[in-house]
């Protein structure tokens, strides 16, 4: 191959000029970047290490000579500058969303059934077919290239906002710096991942250092990629397969108008996807996907926990629409639990932060699921009487994903002649409260409230936890002594806490008490939408609390709002609404949101979106074919300017946009009296005409 690669330097090179420089840089730069695909996408190389290292050598040496000419998409980029103090934060302006699970047949046809009922009356139903891919089992990211420079990378995080790691996605030679023939603006959304023969490198090495080894390839991924200092990233071989993407500015070029075609433009700008997809037209097509990909799951590269469908053509996907976190036109198949044997050892009682109380399992150590497991959730009393759970009893433990292991059954031949039942005590194991249980519930409840140390613990790490306030440091072991020692009993008294106090307790010297103060410090700005959800509210959960804050508007709005103006919020039924009438009346409440304020929590507004905010709190209903937009861009641009896109009509639906051939949606709306608008009305919404 030198052929290719002539005049490679063992020697500094001769003195140049600018313009000359620049160009040869271009040249070189190209040649690494092929080479890197060849070696780390294709897996095939094409030169010598000794050829790529003089590559390498004659564009840092260029780099120097000339500084101005170093640019962010250069190879010698990838690895460098100091360990970072921290992850900085990253808004995704279009929400990463997470997909709904489907572990059974039945539950596939039902899906499949919802996809075809939504289209029932839409022209281009006869369209409908899914993409059909593997679910990779690693870390979800964000890759924004603008002008085909990539310019930055951030994880999921909680789908609205992520964490900035750029510098370590850098290092991952399977990302492309650069895209030839790029639209202005492009996010690339991917898993990175661990292959198997990796994982065994690492682990090997790890072992030979004397240091901790990995307990499978997505733990390893994930530490990997969350190291603060990008060189240690980079001494592990990670992966990335790209699945879609997120916001996009295609300009002059025409976007793919299915994911099958978006997956091969990402293939032809040199991602890497999978070579495990088909198209599938039917029930039965899928279920056969999915069986061929589980027989040879062992004999993958990769590791992976299932497979995902999703409707191919983009114009259908928004007649379809989501719900909460996640989008109705997809779904991840995923394989069967694994289960492994163990023995209940005893049964004990957790007390959580609404007073519910759980009874766990406390188990014999078995390892099921890629983890050693000695806790498993019981769920309720009436759960521990269906499945005849006796204290004692050898039980069978199932595990899948990122789910709470649980028992799943008993070995009935194998209990012993003294297993015990279980009882539900009847006060609270922690404050002594009598406990309670409504008709209409499965669970059994505390009546201690804020006087249960448990309920206050539990109530304090939501608040902390890393998708409301977000506090680090603010863990269980710190909490507990906080709270036992009477230095908090509400949220507000966080940010009463002293340097002195903090450094006093148990394993906290001055710098880490130091770096609590500052992360409580930090927590101060937030959104509207993290702080409703770090409340507590029962039944008011992330996606719900962003509704509400883009709905309301404002922390005051919420605490004034009747019944009528609750139950007008999207997705907020009567249920939740009480829930936040309850909460709100109660005066203990308004004194904590009231020294939470003054201790000087804000926020700007709009609070959760990345757009401008002109559509906030407004849903929309497409419908047709639009004269320039695609659904995907309408929905986008109507999503990044703070509004929502629904699948079908209500009365809670502010707009329909309709194009050509709106099928009987449009009816449906003229009947409702909701307001009906073309393309052109809805930009001039975006521009806040």
């Amino acid at each position: 191959m030198s052929d290719l690669f002539d005049h490679l330097p063992d020697t500094p090179i001769h003195p140049i000029s600018e313009p000359d420089a620049q160009k040869r840089l271009e040249d070189l730069k190209r040649r690494v970047a092929e080479h890197d695909y060849h070696y780390y996408v294709e897996d095939a190389p094409t030169i010598s290490d000794y050829e790529y290292d003089a590559l390498f050598r004659e564009i840092q040496t260029l780099e120097q000579a000339f500084p101005s000419l170093l640019t962010s998409d250069s190879p010698t980029q990838r690895v460098g500058g100091a360990p970072l103090p921290a992850f900085a934060s990253a808004v995704h302006h279009v929400p990463m969303l997470s997909l709904s699970n489907a572990f059974t047949d039945d539950e596939i046809v039902a899906f499949d059934k919802r996809v075809r009922e939504a289209l029932d009356n839409h022209d281009h139903a006869g369209d409908l077919e899914y993409d059909c891919g593997v679910k990779f089992d690693g870390l979800a990211v964000n890759l924004r290239f603008e002008h085909g420079v990539f310019v930055n990378g951030a994880t999921r995080g909680d789908g609205i906002t992520g964490e900035d790691i750029t510098a370590n996605l850098k290092t991952i030679r399977s990302i492309p710096l650069s895209l030839a023939d790029a639209p202005p603006l492009i996010e690339v959304r991917g898993e990175v991942l661990m292959q198997k023969k990796d994982f065994e490198t690492l682990n090997a090495q790890q072992l030979s250092r004397g240091e901790k080894t990995f307990v499978n390839p997505r733990n390893a991924a994930a530490g990997s990629l969350r190291q603060l200092d990008p060189k240690i990233t980079a001494e592990r071989r990670l992966t990335f397969f790209a699945y879609g993407v997120g916001e996009t500015d295609w300009g002059q070029w025409s976007p793919p108008p299915t994911q099958s075609l978006l997956l091969a433009w990402l293939s032809r700008h040199r991602f890497l996807i999978g070579d495990e997809r088909t198209v599938a037209r039917s029930v039965d097509e899928l279920l056969a996907f999915y069986r061929g990909i589980q027989q040879k799951r062992n004999d993958l590269p990769y590791a992976i926990d299932g497979v995902v469908y999703k409707v191919n053509p983009f114009h259908l996907q928004p007649i379809i629409g989501f719900v909460s976190r996640a989008p109705r036109f997809a779904v991840a198949h995923k394989f069967p639990a694994e289960e492994m044997k163990s023995v209940i050892l005893d049964i004990d009682v957790q007390v959580g932060r609404t007073g519910v109380l759980t009874p766990v399992a406390r188990l014999q150590p078995t390892f099921v699921g890629g983890v050693t497991v000695t806790n498993a959730t019981l769920h309720n009393e009436d759960e521990i009487r269906e499945k005849n759970i006796k204290i004692g009893d050898t039980v069978i433990v199932r595990r899948a994903g990122d789910v709470i292991p649980e028992v799943a059954r008993v070995v009935l031949e194998a209990r012993p002649n003294d297993a015990r039942d279980f009882v539900m005590p009847k006060t609270c194991p922690v404050c002594g409260s009598r406990v309670i249980r409504q008709e209409d519930e499965a669970a059994a409840r505390c009546t201690g409230g804020l006087y249960c140390a448990a309920q206050r613990k539990q109530a304090l790490l939501h608040f902390a936890s890393r998708r409301a306030m977000d506090i680090e440091g603010l863990g269980e072991k710190v909490v507990d002594q906080l709270v036992n020692q009477s230095l908090i009993q509400t949220p507000a008294d966080i940010y009463r806490l002293t340097l002195e106090t903090v450094a006093a307790l148990d394993r906290m010297a001055e710098k880490s008490a130091a770096n609590l103060l500052a992360a409580i410090e930090k927590s101060k700005h937030t959104t509207l939408a993290r702080f409703i959800f770090a409340l507590g509210i029962r039944h008011v959960g992330e996606q719900t609390a962003r509704d509400l804050a883009q709905s309301l508007g404002s922390l005051e709005a919420l605490m004034r709002a009747s019944l009528e103006q609750l139950l007008a919020v999207y997705d907020v039924g009567e249920v939740i609404a009480q829930s936040i009438l309850r909460f709100f009346s109660e005066p203990h409440n308004r004194e904590v949101l009231d020294q939470l304020l003054k201790a000087g929590i804000h926020w700007e507004s709009p609070s959760i979106t990345g757009g401008t905010g002109v559509l906030s709190g407004k849903i929309f209903v497409l419908t047709g074919t639009l004269p320039t937009l695609s659904r995907m861009e309408a929905t986008q641009l109507i999503e990044a300017a703070g509004g929502k896109v629904s699948g079908s009509v209500s009365k809670k639906s502010h707009y329909v946009l309709a194009g050509e051939n709106p099928g009987s949606t449009l009816a449906k709306a003229e009947a409702l009296n909701i307001t009906i608008i073309d393309e052109a009305r809805l930009k001039a919404l975006l521009l806040g005409a």
